[in-house]
């Protein structure tokens, strides 16, 4: 039987690696594993927040970085998805 761990990954405050590139690789790696589905919501910015403690303009960045990469993108007045593969090339 193969067993999942959900527990939230850790947030390295002590890291040399700015905060806001550690969630984008935590967000990145839930994408390439489909633990966020191609045209699912992105968790909202109080969510994420709240769930790594870190400040709303840490989230804003590091999903800056994910758009720049074309895994996410911003639905106006929706929110912000993960992309389907046929729409990062």
């Amino acid at each position: 039987m193969v067993r999942h761990d959900h527990r939230v990954p850790a947030i390295d405050h002590e890291s040399d690696v700015p905060v806001y590139l550690q969630l984008a690789a935590i967000l990145r790696g839930q994408i390439e594993r489909g633990d966020l589905a191609p045209r699912r919501p992105v968790p909202s910015k109080r969510q994420l927040t709240q769930e790594y403690g870190i400040a709303g303009g840490t989230v804003d960045k590091a999903l800056a970085v994910l758009r720049g990469e074309k895994l996410v993108k911003t639905v106006r007045g929706r929110g912000i998805y993960v992309t389907a593969p046929e729409e990062r090339s």
